[in-house]
């Protein structure tokens, strides 16, 4: 199965946001190329939240060319077996940290944001990860710097998307 193929499952399965969740099936089906970087229409990228329940915390990036603090995640690589794969890469690569594992039931949202030209958008499928016992994080190249934050203070430091993307985790744990 293609990554694009396994994309178009995960959304078509994903719960809630109907009316989002069809716009990105309807930009898949009219950009087949709708889930790499090199489409300018706009491609779907994978994200992950990371969080350590046992202590009430969440691990964001501040975001080097964005300046803002977020959960890690990015474009999906010709070597990303499924989006959730990518979702996973990603947050290792970002986070520095072995040994996540996604929460399962698939993604916890959707988020479609607009980014600069030469592309328009990004449709984020954003997942939740959870950090083993005792993780030690390290700051990757995309980062300004790395830091773990309660639960509590997410919403003084980090966007709508974000909080919501905690929310939505929470309640799954």
């Amino acid at each position: 199965m293609s990554l694009y193929d396994d994309t178009v499952l995960v959304l078509k399965g994903h719960e809630g946001q109907e009316e989002l969740r069809q716009a990105y099936l309807d930009h898949l089906a009219a950009h087949p190329d709708g889930i790499w970087k090199a489409c300018h229409a706009g491609h779907v990228t994978a994200s992950a939240l990371v969080v350590d329940p046992e202590h009430g915390r969440v691990l964001l990036t501040l975001h080097r060319k964005l300046r803002l603090w977020l959960q890690m995640g990015g474009h999906c690589e010709p070597g990303d077996a499924t989006l959730a794969a990518a979702a996973l890469r990603e947050a290792t690569e970002e986070s520095g940290i072995p040994g996540l594992t996604l929460l399962p039931g698939g993604p916890v949202r959707l988020d479609r944001h607009a980014i600069p030209a030469p592309c328009h958008w990004h449709f984020d499928v954003q997942y939740a990860a959870l950090a083993p016992p005792g993780a030690a994080h390290a700051i990757s190249d995309e980062s300004l710097d790395l830091r773990w934050f309660a639960y509590a203070e997410v919403p003084k430091i980090a966007d709508d998307s974000v909080v919501r993307l905690l929310e939505e985790t929470r309640a799954r744990l």
